[in-house]
């Protein structure tokens, strides 16, 4: 049995429902609705104190209509007939009102106004606009004029005076048509407008869709935090790798309690140092290296993030993206490995060759002897530099020993060392240099510099052309500057020049010998000195090395 509250709460939540919602009787019915209330609330007042109306035929007749209109809202099946049909209902009531004014009209003055209902109902359904305006200035007139007409009381005067209600049911008919087409034309707009919306929701559903399904298809951690440091978006990856981070006796650790080390993989990174909190303060970075986690299981990883603006440019927030790069760095400390064991291998017996080299040349020997051994021991004076190279790229640092040198006499050294070999290469090699020019460095480490740049210089100028190394003190620095007329590099090549074993893309191509260390060396040489050195170059044009040390 229902409660009688929950079905007061029932009725209420019907009657608050819109129109438009409710099923096409329904509807009908409640648009008939007041008309009916109105006319129970006459029939009350004839029996109150009109009762003798109340045995009148007409008057009866019209309470009846009015009560069989009312049933027939309700049995006929207005969904299964074309859908204007119920506007034969207010048609209906002008008659029934028509029968109601004739027999209560001389106990109760104006029941002709009840045919405002369904001129209402008429002009407010938005169907038939014109037709229903003449309907509601028509019917109220028929009202009135029939019963005139029918007694025979057709004057000028009854006719004129009986005007007045048709007029003001057209007035009124107009205004509720009125208020209907623009509430109907409101009605369209927000519709069409709904629509739109909706279509953009979709399209807007599809791209999250799309873009969720992207994040979490991607072997990268990527995470969106709001200018408060919240998460955004966290995805699949990135929930891994923070799992990862997350002590293993902490559920819900928070930053400052995440496993987050530095490149030793022991040293616990500092909460404002980390990529998250660092990505929270609007910086912007790349390629910042961490290690998540500890044990085996611990990763290295490489973080970047960029700061998003709002509408006004002010800080939104940031997006962070984490890469797994333990197998590289992996790959590459095993590189570093398998470099420095072969070099100290070498090492051994390039030595021993050296040292038994120096011995037969001591024994004075024999002429054809002399130069295949001063060509074992250049070449193996070579080979142990290179070895000693590898090895301080390798260690990834160089040690020099200052002393006083003269580095005019340095730069002229190169030069005439490297003239032969220019001149087989068609190159014309000049030096331009002071008389002399003193300075506190390791000599043979400068002229390893030196040879460097002059070699490569010749090197890629296969075609000939001109090599200057020029020398200058400038503000307590002696600035020297190799320039070439070679071939010169790309963009692309120059962020790379000084990279270990990088070698140009013309260089590959023209099969040039050499393994992409000397470069690189000649800058951990300039560095350990306290100077710097840089590069400017042209394609097919030439290339100027140029490296400034305290002096």
């Amino acid at each position: 049995m229902t409660e009688p509250g929950t079905w007061a709460t029932g009725r209420l939540r019907f009657f608050r429902r819109p129109f438009h919602e409710y099923r096409l009787t329904d509807r009908v019915a409640l648009s008939q609705a007041p008309l009916f209330v109105t006319t129970l609330l006459t029939a009350s007042l004839m029996w109150a104190f009109f009762p003798g109306t109340m045995n009148n035929p007409l008057f009866v007749a019209f309470l009846v209509s009015q009560l069989a209109l009312m049933a027939l809202c309700y049995v006929v099946p207005w969904d299964r007939l074309p859908y204007t049909s119920f506007l034969a209902i207010p048609i209906l009531d002008f008659a029934s009102i028509a029968l109601g004014r004739e027999g209560g009209q001389e106990s109760l003055t104006g029941l002709s106004l009840l045919a405002v209902f369904p001129v209402i109902w008429l002009c407010a359904s938005g169907y038939y606009p014109r037709l229903s305006l003449w309907l509601s200035f028509l019917g109220p007139l028929a009202i009135i004029w029939v019963p005139l007409m029918v007694l025979g009381d057709v004057s000028g005067p009854s006719l004129a005076k009986s005007l007045l209600i048709p007029v003001m049911m057209l007035g009124i008919g107009v205004s509720v048509s009125v208020l209907t087409l623009s509430m109907m034309r409101q009605q369209r707009t927000l519709e069409e407008k709904d629509e739109e919306l909706q279509a953009t929701l979709r399209g807007s559903k599809q791209q999250e869709a799309l873009l969720n399904s992207v994040l979490e298809t991607v072997n990268i951690g990527v995470l969106a935090v709001d200018a408060g440091g919240h998460d955004i978006l966290m995805n699949r990856k990135q929930r891994a790798n923070h799992e990862l981070a997350s002590p293993k006796d902490i559920p819900d650790a928070n930053e400052s309690q995440l496993l987050v080390f530095a490149g030793d993989r022991t040293t616990p990174v500092p909460v404002q140092d980390r990529p998250v909190r660092r990505a929270v303060l609007g910086e912007t970075f790349t390629d910042y290296l961490v290690w998540l986690g500890a044990g085996k299981e611990q990763r290295a990883i490489t973080t970047s993030a960029r700061a998003m603006k709002d509408a006004d440019g002010q800080f939104a927030g940031s997006v962070i993206v984490f890469s797994d790069v333990t197998d590289l760095v992996n790959a590459l400390a095993a590189k570093d490995d398998f470099v420095s064991s072969v070099s100290h291998e070498f090492r051994t017996p390039l030595t021993s060759i050296l040292g038994y080299v120096e011995i037969l040349l001591e024994d004075e020997p024999r002429e054809d002897q002399l130069e295949p051994l001063n060509i074992i021991r250049r070449n193996s004076e070579r080979l142990l530099t290179l070895v000693s190279d590898l090895l301080a790229a390798r260690n990834g640092h160089m040690i020099v020993t200052p002393h006083a040198v003269d580095v005019a006499e340095l730069v002229r050294a190169s030069v005439a060392a490297a003239t032969p070999k220019a001149a087989g290469a068609g190159v014309v090699l000049t030096a331009d240099a002071p008389a002399r020019l003193d300075a506190h460095v390791d000599g043979p480490r400068i002229s390893q510099v030196l040879d460097n740049l002059v070699s490569n210089a010749i090197k890629y100028s296969p075609d000939g052309g001109n090599v200057v190394v020029s020398l200058a003190q400038e503000d307590g620095h002696f600035a020297c500057r190799v320039s070439d007329t070679g071939m010169g590099m790309s963009r692309e090549d120059l962020a790379e020049v000084f990279a270990k074993f990088f070698r140009t893309s013309n260089v590959r191509r023209t099969a040039i010998p050499g393994v992409g260390l000397g470069l690189s060396i000649s800058k951990a040489i300039v560095e350990a000195h306290g100077g710097t050195i840089g590069v400017e170059s042209t394609l097919g044009e030439g290339t100027t090395f140029s490296f400034r040390v305290p002096v």
